[in-house]
């Protein structure tokens, strides 16, 4: 049997090649990195000198907007933080107290160095006066009564429009209370009435609910009432108001001045009593001469 020559491999040595040796940096600090390494050290030591610092506590209130709100009540919010120091105070959680006070719609908290907070305050809007015996609360357009008017009246509630609550159970209305979505519509829709959207040549309305009669309207001076009565969510609705203002124009129509009380029943039965007619005095009678 033949088999064929198997060829060897020359087993030559090939030579290792040569890498260029590399050259390590010294594990020592450079003149640029030392002194980086001391600016830190002083930056940190820096921070922690004014952090513990006493100068930068909170020792002072700096307060803008405000017109309603008690500058004591928003002391009382942000007893929280006093002595404080400015650098590590949050204030969020100062924030959130702050709008948690009834006059309040939203408030910012800015830091004034050395010791000073910068607290501005947004407070709700008045659209109304909501009268309960001799107290006088400031609703806005949601019906929120979040303060009492201060006396003298602020600007903004100068020439704000009354409603009168004389019913028993209003008694228990405190502040921070809401009205009736129902007595807030028909309240705010009535006081906005002048003289002459109801043909009145009176000097002022007035708005007042009672037991009896609901909401009502009457004149300054006293000359005449309309009773625009009680309104439900679905039954009788503040809708049927605009056609009761117009019965009522209709009826006040060249007998303004003989009119006593309206009574508007719907909004096309209506119906009025007349003013009682001034005693007539009796002349005095001619004396005979002796």
């Amino acid at each position: 049997m033949n088999g064929r020559p198997v060829a060897r491999r020359s087993r030559t040595t090939v030579p290792a090649r040569r890498s260029r040796p590399v050259r390590r940096a010294s594990a020592g600090l450079s003149a640029v990195r030392a002194g980086a390494a001391l600016a830190m050290l002083v930056s940190a030591a820096s921070i922690y000198g004014v952090g513990a610092s006493s100068a930068f506590d909170y020792t002072k209130l700096q307060l803008e907007g405000t017109e309603f709100t008690d500058p004591a009540a928003v002391e009382a919010a942000l007893v929280g933080g006093r002595g404080t120091n400015l650098f590590a105070l949050s204030t969020g959680p100062l924030v959130t107290a702050l709008e948690a006070l009834p006059t309040v719609s939203s408030a910012r908290v800015d830091v004034n160095l050395p010791g000073t907070l910068v607290v501005t305050i947004a407070e709700r809007t008045p659209v109304l006066i909501w009268q309960i015996g001799t107290r006088r609360y400031l609703a806005d357009a949601s019906g929120a009564l979040f303060a009492e008017l201060p006396d003298p009246a602020p600007a903004r509630a100068a020439n704000l429009p009354i409603v009168d609550d004389r019913r028993a159970a209003s008694g228990l209305i405190k502040l921070g209370a809401r009205l009736d979505p129902v007595d807030l519509d028909a309240a705010t829709r009535l006081a906005s009435l002048k003289p002459p959207d109801v043909g009145s040549g009176a000097i002022s309305l007035s708005v007042t609910v009672t037991d009896e009669d609901g909401f009502v309207i009457g004149t300054r001076p006293n000359r005449w009432s309309a009773v625009f009565g009680f309104y439900t969510p679905s039954l009788r609705t503040t809708e049927l108001i605009p056609e009761q203002v117009r019965l009522l124009r209709s009826l006040l129509d060249g007998r303004e001045a003989q009119v006593g009380r309206v009574v508007l029943a719907s909004a096309t039965d209506g119906t009025y009593i007349l003013r009682p007619s001034p005693p007539t005095t009796p002349k005095p009678k001619a004396s005979k001469a002796p």
